[in-house]
């Protein structure tokens, strides 16, 4: 079973190529994050008539996340039992809960697309609730793990952190200024590996970026980020056979300033009479 995440920056506007690409690419499960629209915008039939069921979770033109599958899905999930709200220039513990969360099961494996929230300054007040975000996730992460050792669990998609120094090639990101290489940012993300999960990519993958900003050249130069991840779980890294960043995408007509991460699982699925679409 092929698994992949891509944040596609407007699936309204990329439908064409996020289609292709998943028949070319031969893709069974794909979380799409920064979907930017409503389950009632969201271009169905595309992906229907290419043989994929999509589950979309969007408030309105911002966010968003989905997935298109091949595959039956169940237990479908639309936040986070800890997930915290956020609305500008309000504070308190009713806030509107943004759609940055989905999860669902898939061949009894469970995934999730996630779009953690930017952080946008040092001194925003999204900068605090990305951290509070990140938190209460690995906190709930945590608690599945131990609830389900064995597990097969991946939190895929658009951190908005790079972990590493060498995850950093574009200028622009400065240590003490800049959101995404923070020391709480990297230290948020570490907690995930504290609760059990991997970067199941990076061994087979060990250098790469998955972001270039749309300005600046910053894709000609490979001045990127490596921000897009599959963390997993032990039962699901041990079902790992290969992994690919593919940064082809990001080339030609109108692409995302994302490319999609791709995993390979050891997960054998059953034939069935879909038809084929070439």
């Amino acid at each position: 079973m092929r698994v992949a995440t891509w944040n596609v920056n407007s699936i309204r506007t990329r439908v064409g190529r996020v289609v292709d690409w998943l028949l070319r690419e031969n893709v069974d499960v794909l979380a799409m994050q920064e979907i930017k629209c409503t389950p009632e915008q969201f271009p169905f039939e595309a992906f229907e008539q290419a043989g994929y069921e999509v589950e979309a979770h969007g408030l309105n033109q911002w966010n968003g996340v989905a997935f298109a599958s091949r595959v039956p899905m169940s237990d479908v999930a639309t936040s986070f039992e800890g997930q915290p709200g956020f609305l500008k220039g309000a504070e308190g513990p009713e806030l509107p809960i943004e759609a940055r969360a989905m999860g669902v099961t898939v061949e009894g494996v469970r995934l999730w697309s996630l779009y953690v929230p930017n952080g946008r300054s040092l001194d925003d007040p999204h900068y605090v609730y990305k951290l509070d975000w990140l938190t209460n996730l690995a906190a709930d992460t945590a608690q599945w793990l131990a609830a389900d050792p064995d597990l097969p669990l991946a939190l895929m998609g658009d951190w908005n952190i790079a972990p590493r120094d060498s995850d950093v090639g574009d200028p622009g990101f400065v240590h003490g200024v800049s959101t995404h290489i923070s020391a709480p940012e990297r230290a948020a993300f570490a907690a995930f590996e504290t609760a059990g999960l991997a970067d199941v990519v990076r061994p087979r993958v060990p250098e790469g970026y998955t972001f270039w900003d749309y300005k600046r050249l910053r894709f000609p130069r490979n001045e990127g980020l490596r921000i897009d991840f599959i963390m997993g779980s032990p039962a699901f890294a041990a079902l790992v056979t290969d992994a690919a960043i593919h940064r082809d995408e990001r080339k030609g007509d109108a692409p995302s300033d994302h490319v999609p991460v791709v995993v390979d699982l050891d997960v054998e699925l059953e034939d069935d009479d879909r038809p084929m679409i070439f």
